[in-house]
């Protein structure tokens, strides 16, 4: 990890000029609650209008827009498995949507891309585990690839901002 940069902050991700950010998304793509639906709201109805283009996302995949009214260039679009226990795969579906996200991060030649705490929200993946497999994911994929330069883990509260502190 030579020239890459992970850093950790507490802040509104609608609000940060990087190349993309990522959302927690739904498998519609259609906005909601939480940081999906406060996107939606900021970049305006136009990301909605792109996102009906797409068909949607499985689980543990994500898609790229445009970022319309943000002040990021792109929004990528990750889809966070529920947590139900963790038996039915939430892992790697986990993991699955950091690398997605990392691997168009690249595609796109992104140089910086802002993670949201993707499914410990309403989808209550536990908080300290989707850490470790968020910044596990990224380190391993910056290893590999050397790509993007700069990385933010972007925590809208104490409780995310003190555990990935802990971890990092």
């Amino acid at each position: 990890m030579n020239d890459n940069k992970i850093e950790i902050i507490k802040a509104d991700i609608t609000k940060l000029e990087v190349d993309a950010i990522v959302n927690a998304a739904n498998s519609k793509l259609a906005g909601g609650g939480g940081v999906d639906g406060a996107i939606h709201r900021a970049a305006g109805p136009q990301l909605l209008e792109e996102c009906k283009t797409l068909n949607g996302c499985e689980t543990g995949k994500a898609k790229i827009t445009k970022a319309y009214n943000l002040p990021s260039k792109f929004v990528i679009h990750a889809v966070g498995p529920v947590w139900r226990g963790g038996n039915q795969n939430e892992d790697d579906l986990l993991r699955s949507c950091y690398y997605e996200s990392l691997k168009l991060a690249k595609e796109n030649n992104l140089k910086s891309i802002a993670f949201s705490n993707i499914s410990t929200g309403i989808y209550g993946f536990p908080k300290e585990r989707a850490a470790k497999i968020a910044i596990e994911t990224v380190r391993d994929f910056i290893i590999k690839e050397n790509k993007p330069e700069l990385i933010y883990f972007v925590c809208f509260d104490e409780e995310n901002l003190n555990i990935y502190k802990s971890l990092i």
